[in-house]
């Protein structure tokens, strides 16, 4: 199983598959079934999941330098004109 989720993690995606498969589709998957399939899916989304979060990430940063930006021209002094 991945090495990134906690025991409790772990145990909650289990028991949410399991849930979801008996809710569902009437099946009932054991525990060793559960840990693969979480571990398949993890390995197959894992990096598409993460790439947008990194992209959220990146939009969000880039907002924030622009209103960052905006406020640094406010506080810019005015030359003096020449005459």
């Amino acid at each position: 199983m991945a090495e990134a989720m906690s025991r409790e993690q772990k145990e909650y995606l289990v028991s949410q598959v399991q849930r979801y498969f008996h809710e569902q589709r009437g099946e009932e998957l054991g525990n060793l079934e559960t840990e693969e399939l979480i571990d398949f899916f993890w390995k197959q989304l894992g990096p598409l999941l993460y790439n947008l979060g990194v992209q959220d990430c990146r939009t969000l940063m880039l907002e924030r330098f622009a209103s960052l930006e905006d406020e640094l021209y406010v506080l810019e002094k005015p030359l003096a004109s020449k005459r």
